[in-house]
């Protein structure tokens, strides 16, 4: 997930694939067949898909730090595959994982 999760992935989250209306941040309207989840189980859902995109900022931000796919095969056939994990290494200590 590449952006801060909202209501809308908490339901597909659920399962619920489509059928709502979402304004201002509450669910507006429901058209799904299935039925509407709590709000506790949909605050839920969202807290815990939360806590998952904020767990993973190091991921995001390895990937905006590693060096574009044509230069590390540069790097690769150039200076082979040590050279390449050491320079892979500098943006892993950069941004550890948790």
């Amino acid at each position: 997930m590449t952006k801060e999760p909202r209501i809308s992935d908490a339901l597909y989250a659920l399962g619920i694939d489509g059928g709502w209306k979402i304004k201002e941040g509450k669910i507006a309207k429901w058209y799904s067949e299935k039925a509407q989840p709590s709000d506790k189980a949909i605050q839920d859902k969202l807290a815990e898909l939360k806590k998952e995109y904020s767990d993973n900022q190091y991921q995001r931000d390895r990937a905006s730090d590693y060096p574009p796919l044509a230069d590390q095969m540069d790097l690769l056939y150039h200076g082979g595959l040590d050279a390449l994990k050491a320079e892979l290494k500098k943006t892993k200590d950069a941004h550890p994982k948790p």
